[in-house]
């Protein structure tokens, strides 16, 4: 990876990782349901999963996906009925639950969620197409590059989302309102599975 192509694709991961989506929003519940410390599993499971995910997809599987169109809507409905689950998951959750089964989303949860996730899969698809260069190396040396940079850019700018969610704890101190909160953060990441779906 050529040093122009890496701080166009830093800044492409930059932007990719910090803007709204079911990620951030899984992040936002999770901090302000369990604070920041018993946070940080879901934060490092949301980057490393969308790096591997980042990896896998410039390195072939994604196109194999995007090319039959009958993997691609099963895909899009498996990925939309289990962000439907969550949403419900963390707009029912109670305290000290962002969700799943009364503990907080770790990390292993987190990386799998992003292989439902369609914005993952959006932004590894469109950032193969963009920066993917045969002239750059090999795919398995790019593939690598461009997992590498996702993270290191991804966890800062998503570090945010969890430390927002933590500070609305002092804000979410009755049970009322944090119930106001959950479904809030539930009916957002609902609305992004329509909006995919739409």
């Amino acid at each position: 990876m050529t040093p122009e192509q890496a701080l166009a694709f830093f800044t492409f991961s930059v932007a990719a990782a910090g803007t709204p989506g079911p990620s951030n929003a899984l992040l936002t519940a999770t901090g302000a349901n369990v604070g920041v410390l018993r946070g940080l599993p879901c934060l490092f499971g949301v980057t490393i999963g969308m790096g591997v995910m980042m990896f896998v997809v410039a390195f072939g599987l994604g196109s194999v996906i995007l090319a039959n169109p009958i993997v691609l809507e099963g895909v899009k409905w498996c990925g939309a009925a289990v962000l439907g689950w969550l949403a419900w998951k963390i707009a029912t959750a109670g305290r000290a639950s962002a969700t799943v089964g009364g503990k907080p989303v770790g990390f292993v949860g987190a990386a799998a969620f992003q292989c439902v996730n369609p914005k993952s899969w959006l932004v590894c698809a469109s950032a193969t197409a963009t920066f993917l260069d045969a002239g750059a190396g090999s795919a398995l040396g790019q593939s690598a590059a461009f997992a590498l940079v996702f993270v290191l850019a991804a966890f800062p700018i998503c570090f945010p989302w969890l430390a927002f969610g933590a500070v609305l704890q002092r804000f979410l101190r009755s049970d009322r309102a944090l119930r106001i909160f959950n479904g809030a953060m539930g009916g957002l990441l609902a609305a992004s599975v329509i909006l995919f779906l739409w």
